[in-house]
């Protein structure tokens, strides 16, 4: 398959890697392009619906057995950074509401000039 134009870039939900392919395709690339993106749908298609296996119902054992394993997989912040993320985001708060009470103040004192 002859491409003018392509490039590659990562699939972040399936970790794939797919070529993206720009409208500068050559003549006769058509049917070859349409037929990976078929192929692509139909693998897609198919493990979605292996992932999807019909459940009798809501099993609590099994959810919070399952809730228990995700939490596992978490990778939590140690207390330093913790602290300096939520001080950073506290100053921006500060610095983002400050700057906005300074604009109305100033726009508020350009009415009063212009409106009296």
């Amino acid at each position: 398959m002859k491409l003018s134009h392509a490039k590659y870039t990562q699939d972040f939900a399936e970790g794939n890697l797919f070529l993206l392919v720009h409208p500068f395709i050559t003549a006769g690339d058509e049917g070859v392009v349409a037929k990976k993106d078929a192929e692509v749908a139909a693998k897609k298609d198919a493990a979605e619906s292996q992932k999807q296996a019909p459940q009798s119902g809501f099993n609590v054992s099994n959810f919070l057995q399952e809730t228990k394993e995700e939490l596992d997989k978490v990778v939590w912040p140690s207390r330093q950074q913790l602290i300096s993320e939520s001080l950073a985001v506290v100053l921006m708060v500060i610095l983002s509401t400050t700057l906005i009470y300074l604009v109305d103040n100033f726009f508020a004192w350009a009415a009063r000039q212009v409106f009296g």
